[in-house]
């Protein structure tokens, strides 16, 4: 089980609900907590929770068990702890005012996702 393997579980699932601009950083030259963020919004509140849920049961399915989660009640900003892993869902307003890819990004480096994502033709 490797962490590619980990964050196309976490993007795919995001992407199945409709999770918006979702972005990856490798931070594990700088960070001891974990390799990797996944950071994305969601619209809404009802929307935040529900791509929550789906990330958690995608990676549960794939062998990746929640460690530890926060924010869920309130669906302003979800934090799931995945080990390697952690994923930060936000509402767009609240990813806006923290700017964890400011802060993280400068010294982290970008994950190429771009092939996890669906593309939406209209």
């Amino acid at each position: 089980m490797s962490l590619e393997n980990m964050l196309e579980v976490a993007v795919k699932a995001a992407d199945q609900k409709r999770a918006e601009d979702i972005v990856a950083l490798d931070i594990h030259e700088i960070s001891l907590l974990a390799d990797a963020f996944v950071i994305l919004d969601a619209p809404t509140n009802r929307q935040v929770v529900a791509i929550a849920d789906e990330i958690e049961d995608k990676m549960a399915e794939a062998g990746y068990p929640l460690i530890k989660h926060e924010g869920r009640r309130e669906g302003e900003w979800v934090l799931m702890n995945f080990g390697d892993v952690i994923v930060h869902i936000f509402k767009k307003d609240t990813r806006s005012f923290y700017n964890l890819e400011k802060l993280w990004g400068a010294e982290g480096k970008d994950i190429d996702i771009e092939n996890w994502i669906v593309k939406e033709e209209f």
